[in-house]
């Protein structure tokens, strides 16, 4: 797929919502919680156009059982794809719009990536930083699967930061 970065768009959130309230009337009671993340939950920062959705269940395990009608609505159902426990379904095909990450409560990968997205939310340098790299990178890269490839170490570093950071406003509110 081909690396498309747009600046924010404040219809972002309202896609994230909207699908947030589709998905809720398929799978019911067994969300506890959305939370859009990524790229596109940060004012500002450019972005590939695809809403990063966090849905945090009560049973990872069940969320197999709605593969076949994802997929007759027209998602993606890719399972896993690389992170134990997480259950990712992509919408829109070679244009895609959003994926849809499923993770169960109390999955270490939940705090990772809310830690991260508040982290840029309250640091707008980081954002601008991140988001010139991203820049750079989709000048170089045009498929999408070279360009996640090289960010992964600035990510990392940006991620250990967020999370110092996240530990010091933890232990100034104790």
């Amino acid at each position: 797929m081909k690396v498309r970065l747009s600046v924010f768009n404040e219809n972002w959130a309202q896609m994230f919502q909207d699908e947030a309230h589709f998905l809720k009337t398929i799978f019911g009671d067994e969300v506890i919680k959305f939370e859009q993340f990524g790229s596109t939950s940060v004012r500002g920062l450019k972005a590939k156009p695809v809403i990063d959705m966090m849905c945090i269940v009560k049973d990872i395990e069940k969320i197999d059982s709605f593969n076949a009608k994802m997929d007759s609505l027209g998602y993606d159902v890719a399972g896993e794809w690389g992170i134990p426990g997480r259950r990712l379904f992509r919408k829109g095909g070679e244009n895609r719009t959003h994926h849809i990450h499923f993770y169960q409560q109390n999955n270490p990968h939940i705090k990772r990536h809310l830690i991260f997205r508040d982290y840029l939310r309250s640091h707008p340098q980081e954002a601008e930083s991140y988001s010139e790299f991203k820049e750079e990178l989709a000048r170089k890269f045009d498929d999408t699967r070279e360009y996640s490839l090289a960010k992964r170490a600035f990510v990392k570093e940006m991620e250990e930061r967020a999370l110092i950071w996240f530990q010091r406003k933890k232990n100034l509110s104790l």
